[in-house]
């Protein structure tokens, strides 16, 4: 391989504008003779030996016993929505905040998107969001999918809602009303983001 001589006159624009700020550094004094010979002296002679390391102490609890770690917080449950709310999400006297269509993503693709949608709803203090799956199966027109191979957002996304990564976000979650979907969409209820001073 050959290397080239010199910088084109783009490389060296370049390089000219990435460095016309930087200054350089200060050279350094080289140290006298003695120092040196005193350094070297230093390196040669044999190190003390050491005590013998104790092992750490582990702490015991009142009864003699290695104390375990902090379990960690449990997780919020996941509820049912309660029926007064979804009555009126239906009726239409209480509006969705935000909804969410995955109908037609992979699976990556959908899980991301739904943990963005969910933390971002959260954030604005949104408390009943609507995610749309589909219902796969549909219109028939693409025979090269099993019907077990369908829908697979329809039955992976409440085990989503389930995770560790999405479950402090929600309250609970159930199939939509058929005028929002049916079963090819979720009500979502979102946790309150509970602010500094709130009790």
């Amino acid at each position: 391989m050959t290397r080239r001589k010199g910088l084109s006159a783009e490389d060296s624009e370049l390089w000219a504008f990435v460095t016309r700020e930087i200054t350089p550094l200060k050279r350094r004094r080289r140290k006298p003779a003695v120092a040196k010979a005193a350094t070297k002296a230093a390196e040669t002679l044999p190190e003390p030996a050491a005590a013998p390391a104790k092992p750490p102490v582990k702490p015991k609890s009142a009864a003699g016993r290695p104390a375990k770690p902090p379990a960690a917080p449990p997780m919020p449950p996941i509820a049912p929505i309660d029926k007064r709310e979804r009555r009126q999400v239906v009726r239409g006297t209480r509006a969705i905040d935000a909804r969410i269509d995955l109908h037609g993503m992979r699976q990556a693709e959908a899980h991301g998107a739904l943990r963005g949608f969910l933390a971002i709803a959260q954030m604005r203090g949104y408390s009943m969001v609507l995610v749309i799956t589909g219902k796969g199966g549909g219109g028939g027109g693409d025979m090269a999918f099993s019907g077990d191979e369908r829908g697979v957002l329809r039955r992976v996304v409440p085990q989503w809602l389930r995770m560790p990564d999405l479950r402090p976000l929600i309250l609970g979650f159930e199939e939509a009303h058929h005028g929002h979907g049916g079963s090819g969409a979720l009500y979502v209820r979102l946790r309150r983001i509970r602010r500094i001073g709130e009790r």
